[in-house]
């Protein structure tokens, strides 16, 4: 579900960003480019934790922009099948139901649902069982 990693990105810096807080530039470049973003290999980055190493830059002929490679921490959240998570459910209908966890939205359809759930509609749509639960 959650894990941390450490990546390596390269990060494209403009001229006018050079000087004494050179670092820090950087460190906000990354975590404006590279929180809230999914990857299929490693899935949705929630947060850079650390920056263990910014390489030297390498400039970018023509355009005077210099690429560092950077190697960061962060923690992934990478949900697999069969998972349980923990999810809000944001809307119901007779194919079956939409949830939410994090970034990730899930459909389960009503294939899925029990035989003994029927669809109740009305004001506010419902799975429920025969009993009423």
């Amino acid at each position: 579900m959650f894990f941390h990693i450490v990546l390596e990105r390269n990060m494209q810096l403009h001229p006018r960003h050079f000087g004494p807080h050179l670092r820090d530039k950087l460190v906000a470049k990354l975590i404006q480019d590279v929180e809230g973003t999914c990857s299929g290999r490693y899935g949705f980055v929630v947060a850079i934790t650390g920056v263990e190493n910014i390489g030297k830059g390498l400039i970018r002929e023509g355009t005077g922009f210099v690429t560092f490679p950077v190697k960061y921490q962060c923690v992934i959240f990478r949900p697999f099948k069969g998972e349980i998570l923990e999810a809000v459910v944001t809307m119901v209908n007779k194919m079956g139901f939409f949830a939410e966890a994090g970034p990730v939205q899930i459909f389960v359809s009503n294939h899925l649902i029990p035989d003994d759930m029927e669809f109740q509609s009305g004001d506010t749509p419902s799975y429920t069982t025969s009993d009423g639960s």
